[in-house]
This record gives structure tokens, sequence and C-alpha cells, in this order.
């Protein structure tokens, strides 16, 4: 019964194993705590081919370097496409099905690790940190990102990048969202600091917070840390990426 009631937590790991194995379009549902509820990305995201992805991420996936750590892997189309490129990639999610996914295409480092276990690698054993496919949210808050970023300094190079990808939450116009943008405010939360849940089929992930944000609120975030933003691609209005580097007097 514990191994069945933890595998039906895996809500977003049943969604891609169960894509996986069909040609059929899947996608999860997300659920947010005001009881708002829409669908996840959309169909095949999760399994779409270099080919296919958008003109900025494409110029930034070739920013990556060395040594890459895949934080929220998913199901490795990142992490499967810079293997190929020659590079030495470590793929992590707090995601069973997602790690069983990403190595069944082929990711020969996957490992099932949350972000906030990221202190378990070594010094210096990571030369690009990348976070696409809006995984700069994984943070989850701002007071939870500082101590990471701090993980992330130690166990990467001198010369280290992180690769981000993330959406700015003001672009929206719909009611619903404003008024939980208003909701955050009066409980001293950022605007786009979201609490949701997966859910897929019978299985329902477990609450966890997600960060929506702008590029100043990325900035305000690495404040006070050895990591400052080198650079924009994208619509910086919607979705977007930054190649966020540690300042010059940090190396």
């Amino acid at each position: 019964m514990v191994a069945a009631s933890r595998k039906n937590e895996d809500a977003y790991g049943q969604m891609l194993l169960a894509q996986l194995a069909t040609d059929e379009k899947l996608c999860e549902i997300i659920e947010r705590e005001d009881y708002y509820v829409d669908t996840g990305s959309a169909p095949g995201y999760y399994f779409s081919e270099y080919k296919d992805w958008a003109t900025a991420e494409k110029r930034t996936i070739k920013l990556a370097r060395g040594r890459v750590l895949d934080i929220g892997c998913g199901a490795g189309r990142h992490s499967v496409y810079l293997q190929g490129n020659g590079l030495d990639v470590t793929g992590i999610d707090a995601s069973p099905g997602a790690v069983k996914v990403s190595k069944a295409r082929g990711l020969k480092k996957a490992i099932v690790r949350p972000i906030e276990q990221i202190s378990k690698f070594k010094p210096n054993s990571f030369d690009t940190v990348l976070m696409m496919g809006n995984n700069f949210g994984l943070f989850g808050t701002p007071e939870k990102a500082k101590p990471l970023l701090k993980d992330l300094a130690r166990i990467t190079s001198e010369n280290a990048r992180i690769i981000a990808g993330a959406r700015n939450p003001y672009c929206t116009t719909k009611p619903v969202h404003l008024g939980y943008h208003r909701f955050n405010k009066q409980r001293g939360r950022l605007p786009g600091q979201l609490t949701i849940r997966v859910r897929f089929g019978r299985a329902i992930g477990r609450w966890f917070n997600y960060l929506l944000v702008s590029p100043e609120e990325i900035e305000n975030i690495l404040e006070g840390t050895v990591w400052e933003i080198e650079k924009l691609f994208g619509d910086t209005n919607d979705g977007y990426f930054a190649l966020i580097r540690k300042r010059a007097s940090a190396r």
C-alpha cells in the first residue's frame, strides 16, 4: 500500500510514462490553491525535439558547455540533446516516473533528486546548470532560492553559468490570474508565486510552490549572491530565458 501511494503522488511522472507508451496526445491537469484548474503544457511538449523548439530556446541551449546539471530534467528532451552533442549531462528530477522516462529515452545519468537536495553533489561538479522549461520556477520562493543559489555556487566551477527558463506573470490580462496576484500581495508573496499540484488520471501530486517572475524579480532574487544576469533571450513580456553567470568578483 505504501508503494502504491507513492506512485499515485507522482502524477507528472505517470503522465510522462503514459505518453511514452502511446501516440495519443496527453497532458496533465494543473490545480491551483484557489481552485483554478487548467491543463499543463501542450501535448508532446516534454518530448519535443530540437527542430520543433522555439528560436530563443535553440539559441539558449547552445550556451551549455562542459559538465551539465539539468534540474527538473523531465522526459529528458534537453539532456538527451546535449548528451548527443558530446556533453557530460546529469539529469535530476523529483519525479521517479520522469527519471525512468529520461533513462528510457537514452539519458545515461539520471537521478531521482529534487532541487532541495542539490547540496549532495560534490564541489566543482558542474560547469553549466540547466533550468529550461520555465524551471527557474522550481526555486519555489525567493527565500528558498537564496540558499539553493549558494549550493549551486559551491557545486559548480569558477566560470559556471545557469541557463534558466522563466515566465513573466505580468503579461496576463485574465481576471482570474490578476485576482490571484492581488491575493498573493495581500499575504506578502510575489504576485507570480504559485501554489499548485499536478493531476493525471487517478494520480494526484503533492502541493508545491512554483515561481513565475519578471527579469527584474530575478535580479532581486540574485542580489546578495555570487550570481548575476548576463543576457536575456526571448520575449521578456512572456516566456524568456536568462543566462546567469558568477559575478567577476566571485571568480
